[in-house]
């Protein structure tokens, strides 16, 4: 678990899913041509979580931007998957907010797990 998530957790508060960006980021243009310098510090900078009572994201490692939602205020958790996604198990998750809050992350590893254990915490 993250340092981040870990410092966000209130009491009583438990991480029941987590998950992160999916090793295909390593294979995108800005991976190669930096060594994999590039992905490799996305990959570990960037928390994806969801607790009994939020969804927590966090990414960025210099200029950081977080998402954290009460449960109960999220309207859905989409998740879109092509082909190849589907067969090495990532894709985009997108998640509603009440307010119109509209959060869209892509390349996420096991994008159903994520879904699911959302569905499972309502």
């Amino acid at each position: 678990m993250g340092s981040y998530v870990n410092g966000s957790l209130g009491p009583n508060e438990q991480v029941i899913q987590e998950t992160r960006y999916h090793w295909i980021i390593f294979l995108f243009p800005s991976g190669l041509l930096t060594l994999w310098l590039y992905p490799l510090l996305v990959r570990w900078s960037s928390e994806f979580a969801i607790t009994n009572r939020r969804i927590i994201i966090k990414t960025g490692l210099i200029q950081r931007k977080t998402v954290e939602l009460n449960i109960h205020h999220v309207e859905s958790v989409n998740v879109e998957q092509s082909i190849l996604g589907r067969i090495l198990d990532y894709g985009t998750v997108t998640i509603v907010g009440s307010g119109g809050t509209r959060e869209v992350f892509s390349h996420i590893e096991s994008p159903m797990e994520f879904r699911q254990a959302y569905q499972h915490n309502v």
